[in-house]
């Protein structure tokens, strides 16, 4: 798999395909990914998602599938953003494009999301106790209520990201 970033300014995430998921840390236990006896697998439940953002039941709270696109995707804390990687001819060009993009980003419809601490995003397609031993990226959060959006944007030539940006709510 082509990593876009190595070793680059910050941590990138890939999946092998299929959507990305941020999971709260205390349910990870509960994500059995594409595994289990099932009809339809938890990770069958994320590819279902549509659009670029939904949320999905695990153990007693909800995870935040990143759907749509399965695109390179990182954290930036000072923005409170997952971005993700569609197009750019490299790591900084895209990184320098981020807040033009948030200023012009056309957000999708917005939903409430009560986040019990620390996430963690990884691919969908494995279970949740398996993913600190594949491609991941811990997210520290303040537990509390947060407003999830998401846009797709095109701020500059040959630069599209995917913005799915976390706000807590009343702050």
């Amino acid at each position: 798999m082509v990593r876009y970033a190595d070793p680059g300014a910050v941590e990138w995430v890939e999946s092998g395909g299929g959507p990305l998921i941020a999971i709260p840390e205390v349910v990870l236990p509960f994500w059995a990914g594409a595994d289990g006896d099932e009809l339809s697998s938890d990770y069958d439940r994320a590819c279902e998602v549509d659009g670029q953002i939904g949320l999905l039941p695990v153990g007693d709270t909800r995870a935040l599938v990143l759907g749509d696109d399965p695109a390179s995707t990182a954290f930036l804390p000072e923005h409170g953003t997952f971005v993700r990687w569609c197009a750019a001819d490299s790591e900084a060009a895209l990184l320098a494009r981020v807040p033009e993009a948030l200023d012009v980003a056309q957000w999708e419809p917005e939903v409430q999301w009560d986040v019990p601490g620390a996430l963690v995003l990884f691919d969908a397609a494995w279970p949740g106790n398996e993913s600190v031993r594949t491609d991941h990226l811990r997210v520290s959060l303040e537990p509390g209520r947060y407003t999830v959006r998401a846009a797709y944007v095109e701020p500059g030539p040959e630069v599209w990201v995917g913005l799915v940006q976390m706000r807590r709510a009343g702050a």
